[in-house]
């Protein structure tokens, strides 16, 4: 099997890798392919991180960041120094180096808050909403109060599934200040979306101390995070993809973090589009919704 590249040449797309749902690493691939389009904007001058399934979800997966022995000449990269050495992580900007990651078993795709020449800026800002129960509601009321802070500050606010279990918030953000500035305003931010609810909402870090409540979770706000990328697949039964949403559609009473497969989200970005589409063009400083911030917390 070859895909729709001319670079990209596919191995085993018979694998089954999703085998509750007798998805193939050939369908992986194909999904990959076609949404591109789509999720290639939102990979590009990024480091990524992938979680890597050889042998299907069945199996343990791993997670790799290093590719620096093993990616094509034509392929884009960041060299990142760390303690000790170097990590040479790949950089997504055209559908062929998106199929190759597929090609090579990447199931999962986080991307760095930040881009490749300045690492240590972040143009976003997530919240991700991590729930303790089942129950999908208190969720979503969590995140339409985090986007009523938000926009009350002067920044645009951006929705998507997980994928998983909850909810993340996106607040894109013109560069400058660094990650300690920006996880700053992230956590004052979410202890006032936990104030608001206390009995459905906290920030705090340790689980046995959370109880039934919904964790807002700031912590990826840090050089080196990384979050599930806007049309990832997860390693879950059913294939589902951490997809983009409209604001209107937390109304809805049947949302689950997960409700979005693989073969859902290619008919839905074919009719609807990509919610996030314009999302750079609403990019803010951080200047005036800091300082609206201080006298909210007066």
């Amino acid at each position: 099997m070859v895909s729709k590249s001319r670079t990209v040449k596919i191995t085993h797309p018979d694998r089954v890798v999703f085998p509750d749902d007798g998805i193939t690493k050939g369908d992986v691939v194909d999904y990959y392919a076609e949404i591109a389009d789509v999720m290639v904007p939102h990979l590009k001058d990024r480091p990524l991180t992938l979680w890597r399934y050889p042998r299907g979800i069945s199996q343990r997966g791993f997670v790799q960041q290093d590719f620096s022995e093993t990616l094509p000449e034509w392929m884009g990269s960041a060299e990142v120094t760390k303690e000790g050495g170097r990590v040479v992580h790949p950089v997504v900007d055209r559908r062929d180096a998106l199929v190759w990651l597929a090609n090579q078993n990447c199931l999962i795709v986080h991307a760095w808050l930040s881009r490749c020449d300045r690492l240590d800026e972040p143009d976003q800002v997530i919240f991700d909403l991590d729930p303790s129960t089942e129950d999908f509601a208190p969720v979503r009321a969590a995140a339409q109060a985090t986007a009523d802070v938000l926009r009350g500050l002067g920044l645009a606010a951006y929705l998507k599934t997980t994928g998983s279990r909850g909810l993340h918030i996106v607040a894109p953000l013109t560069r400058g200040p660094d990650f300690d500035t920006v996880r700053q305003f992230a956590r004052d931010v979410a202890e006032i979306i936990a104030a608001d609810d206390p009995a459905h909402r906290t920030v705090e870090q340790r689980k046995d101390k959370r109880g039934d409540r919904i964790y807002v979770d700031v912590m990826r706000n840090a050089y080196a995070q990384t979050a599930a990328a806007p049309y990832s697949v997860r390693a879950r039964r059913g294939a589902p993809v951490a997809t983009p949403l409209e604001w209107d559609e937390l109304k809805g009473r049947g949302l689950r973090s997960d409700g979005f497969g693989l073969r859902d989200v290619l008919k839905r970005v074919a009719t609807q589009g990509d919610p996030w589409a314009d999302m750079r063009k609403h990019a803010r400083s951080l200047t005036r919704p800091a300082e609206r911030l201080v006298k909210l917390r007066a």
